[in-house]
C-alpha cells in the first residue's frame, strides 16, 4: 500500500525530513521481522492520512539505519517518537490502538 503522506526515511534524509522539518514529525522506528511493528504499520498509515495537516509521519527501518536508532537509544520496537524543531518532544514504546497514538501526539504537541 503506497501512502504519499507516509515517508520512508533513512540516514541520508533523516536531517532534512526530521530534524529540519517545518512541521512536527512522528517517527515510527520499526523492523521487517517485528510482529508488533507490522500491527502498528496500518495505524501509522491512518495517522499519516488523518493528521497530515499538523504533523509529518515517517518510518525508519532500524535494521537499515542502526546508527540513528542507537543515537536515540531505541532498544525496543516499535518505538514512536515525536520531534519538533529538531528535538525529541515525546516517546512511546510498543503497539497500541490508534486512539492512544493520537492522544500521545496531541499531548506531546501541546507541551
Amino acid at each position: 500500500m503506497v501512502n504519499e503522506k507516509l515517508v520512508q526515511i533513512n540516514s541520508t534524509n533523516w536531517e532534512s525530513e526530521v530534524l529540519k522539518s517545518e512541521k512536527p514529525v512522528f517517527v515510527d522506528f520499526w523492523a521487517e521481522w517485528c510482529g508488533p511493528c507490522r500491527m502498528v504499520g496500518p495505524v501509522v498509515e491512518q495517522i499519516a492520512q488523518t493528521h497530515a495537516d499538523k504533523i509529518k509521519v515517517v518510518k525508519l527501518n532500524v535494521d537499515e539505519n542502526q546508527e540513528i536508532a542507537m543515537k536515540y537509544g531505541i532498544q525496543s520496537i516499535p518505538s514512536l517518537l515525536i520531534f519538533n524543531k529538531g528535538k525529541e518532544i515525546g516517546r512511546t514504546i510498543g503497539a497500541a490502538p490508534k486512539d492512544t497514538y493520537v492522544k500521545f501526539i496531541n499531548d506531546s504537541l501541546s507541551k
